[in-house]
């Protein structure tokens, strides 16, 4: 149960911020939302989609919880003290935090943000480790993390993203739209659809396909439409453990069963789903 809480509450937690999950950076970079808007639109909805299941939840658990000793031990490969591990820690985090700010101070797409903070913690680690030999520096270095990238990972996206750009470039995403357009209508039903949709089929290519299905001309930058659906593709794959990352994670290092988490969790993460869009909503006609 404990997993399954973290599972929704990393989806909760990206769902608001512009680098916090690749469909908000999708929606960022792509230009229709903007740093202060989807973090003043969706922070309060994804913290109530997040605290619903975990008031539901704690009501369900009694007890103590016991914390293993062994759980805190850390490879004995890397000889690092406190301040090395903080610094480093801090520096990665500024780093990250550092790419909006930078997007919005020069212009330039986000990537350069990121490689530039790259660069920046790869100078300082090699200069902090400098008096290190090659063998004891090599586990703590920049390059060693860099062997790490999941490479299948990245051409997995980059295939998503070419089959849904070729798919707009046959006017098949059009069509779909005009077609979603007639038989739903609404706008505000068609995203929370999608939503729904992104537990069963991965969150990428949904927002990806809508990207390309309304253009800003039709809806522009933070119409509550992106901000709407950077929620509802964020926080929707926490319905099923196979609807996101995270729960993909868990289930591997938890071996969490799917029915298990279909019977016990879905429909906790469903009822905060529904909350926090009632919420995000409610202060959308509040705000206008």
């Amino acid at each position: 149960m404990f997993a399954a809480l973290v599972v929704i509450a990393a989806n909760a937690g990206g769902a608001f911020s512009p680098i916090g999950d690749v469909t908000t950076t999708m929606l960022w970079i792509g230009g229709q939302i903007t740093t202060y808007s989807i973090i003043l639109q969706t922070f309060l909805p994804s913290l109530i989609s997040l605290l619903v299941p975990a008031l539901l939840i704690s009501r369900q658990m009694k007890g103590r919880l016991q914390v293993r000793e062994d759980s805190a031990v850390l490879n004995e490969n890397f000889n690092t003290n406190a301040f090395d591990r903080n610094l480093v820690f801090g520096l990665g985090i500024s780093c990250l935090l550092f790419v909006p700010v930078f997007k919005t101070l020069t212009g330039l797409p986000p990537f350069l943000g990121m490689l530039f903070g790259l660069g920046l913690l790869w100078v300082i680690t090699e200069l902090k480790d400098s008096k290190r030999d090659e063998e004891e520096k090599g586990p703590l270095s920049v390059n060693h993390a860099l062997r790490k990238i999941d490479t299948a990972s990245v051409l997995f996206f980059l295939g998503i993203l070419l089959t849904i750009g070729a798919l707009e470039a046959t006017c098949i995403l059009d069509n779909v739209a005009t077609v979603m357009n007639e038989k739903i209508g609404h706008i505000t039903i068609i995203t929370l659809v999608i939503g729904m949709l992104s537990a069963v089929v991965d969150n990428v290519p949904l927002v990806a396909a809508a990207q390309g299905m309304y253009p800003l001309s039709v809806y522009p930058t933070d119409h509550y439409f992106w901000e709407f659906l950077a929620y509802c593709a964020g926080t929707g794959g926490s319905m099923l453990i196979i609807g996101s990352a995270a729960g993909v994670a868990a289930m591997g290092l938890e071996k969490i069963d799917f029915i298990w988490y279909l019977k016990k969790v879905s429909w906790l993460a469903i009822i905060g789903y529904f909350a926090g869009a009632a919420v995000f909503l409610l202060q959308h006609y509040l705000m206008q």
